[in-house]
């Protein structure tokens, strides 16, 4: 007896519609192992997760911070059921944590296709799209935690189809409410202490416009188990034919977090970080790349109880073999404007 074969593999450009909602994930229960292995990736020096008596301590809940970091990655990794068939992921806007989320959190997402714009047809290659998803993020007691909006480059169905697919991208926040981002710090948070506790710099010494040039650089490995950990299902990170370049492309969330941690090299009293102004991967990343980063402190912004919001300008660049599709030193392939908490 025969049954049906049907094909699994995500949409394409011509099946998305504006407002359409994505079928749900699996919700994550945020886990001591996914922290584990996070930190075993990225060595990111964040404070909070790694001590708990003092995250106990400074936010007053007895599980420790997550890592943001890792909690994107998982919120991202959950929203790729509409993104399965990725060429590449242009941007991220206005990501803003709305609360904290602790080890023990269990966060669900929910993505709606927010825009569609079909890119100009080039000779010899396949008709894509952009499509701008916006991702709520709500934890356990469906509280919104997080909300942004990323944009996947999709190939169509049909190579030749013109969809008539020509949405502007001007409603995709260009600037964060920076109230919006003061009110995720909690009046709970004891900012006082961790100042009082750790030694260091912290908010009242940084200077706007000093530039930290990392030169402790790392190589970028075991990209697929990030991705696999994240639930995160597009196939460009795990099977190098479904790639445009004929390897396996680096997840974009793993080339930010890989920043992320060279930041804390630069800044070891970041108390968190707490939005992203604006994320974008100007050029591909592989595996055994070799990435540094360069970090602006753009502005600072105090708060009334001591310590601040800083607005940091990261600027990533990679060395590459010959191996490589763009074999070169210093190649630009990410700038993300981001804010940390400071004590």
């Amino acid at each position: 007896m025969s049954g049906n074969i049907i094909e699994i593999g995500g949409p394409y450009f011509d099946d998305f519609e504006v407002g359409q909602i994505m079928p749900d994930a699996p919700a994550v229960t945020i886990t001591a192992g996914h922290a584990a292995v996070h930190q075993a990736l990225f060595g990111d020096r964040l404070r909070l997760p790694l001590d708990h008596p003092l995250s106990q301590r400074i936010t007053g809940h007895d599980q420790p911070l997550a890592n943001p970091s890792l909690v994107c990655n998982i919120a991202i990794g959950q929203t790729t059921y509409a993104s399965q068939r990725v060429k590449a992921n242009l941007f991220y806007r206005g990501l803003v944590f709305k609360r904290p989320v602790h080890i023990g959190d269990t966060i669900h997402t929910t993505t709606r296709v927010a825009a569609l714009k079909q890119n100009l047809a080039k000779p010899g290659r396949p008709t894509t799209g952009l499509v701008v998803l916006e991702m709520r993020v709500a934890n356990q007691r469906d509280e919104e935690v997080l909300l942004f909006w990323r944009c996947p480059m999709i190939p169509c169905r049909d190579p030749q189809a013109n969809t008539g697919h020509a949405d502007s991208f001007d409603a995709i926040p260009a600037e964060i409410d920076l109230r919006a981002v003061k009110a995720f710090v909690s009046p709970a948070w004891r900012l006082n202490l961790f100042r009082e506790t750790v030694a260091g710099p912290h908010f009242d010494d940084l200077v706007a416009g000093t530039i930290y040039a990392i030169t402790s650089r790392d190589t970028v490995t075991c990209a697929p188990e990030l991705v696999r950990m994240t639930l995160n299902i597009a196939v460009t990170h795990t099977d190098a034919a479904s790639s445009v370049y004929g390897k396996r492309l680096v997840y974009g969330g793993h080339t930010i977090s890989m920043a992320a941690a060279q930041i804390t090299h630069a800044l070891p009293n970041l108390v968190t970080l707490v939005a992203w102004r604006s994320c974008d991967h100007t050029a591909p990343v592989f595996e055994g790349d070799i990435l540094r980063t360069e970090v602006t402190v753009d502005q600072t912004h105090p708060l009334d109880r001591g310590g601040g919001l800083v607005d940091l300008h990261a600027i990533v660049f990679a060395e590459r073999g010959d191996h490589a599709p763009e074999p070169g030193r210093d190649i630009q392939v990410l700038d993300w404007r981001v804010l940390g908490l400071m004590a």
